[in-house]
């Protein structure tokens, strides 16, 4: 990734349609890029917090729900802290 302060931007948008991954042949593979929308996906990684005290949790995933974030529980949307 790139943070540029008072520069000027490398001409790459994040747009769907830019995709590229090197020499052949990554290039003919879309799953990796290093460009567009698909570049995101380079940087998400999943995490568990299995058994995590609450304290420990971020604010959006505490019971208390402190930032009133609608979540789905039990199916039904909801803003309220979970038991």
């Amino acid at each position: 990734g790139r943070v540029s302060f008072n520069g000027v931007p490398p001409g790459v948008e994040v747009f769907p349609a830019m995709q590229h991954g090197g020499p052949y042949p990554a290039s003919t593979d879309s799953r990796f890029t290093s460009v567009g929308t698909a570049a995101l996906f380079r940087f998400v990684r999943p995490v568990s917090y299995q058994n995590a005290p609450q304290c420990l949790l971020p604010p959006a995933l505490q019971n208390t729900n402190p930032l009133g974030i609608i979540r789905l529980v039990n199916g039904q949307p909801s803003a309220d802290p979970l038991p």
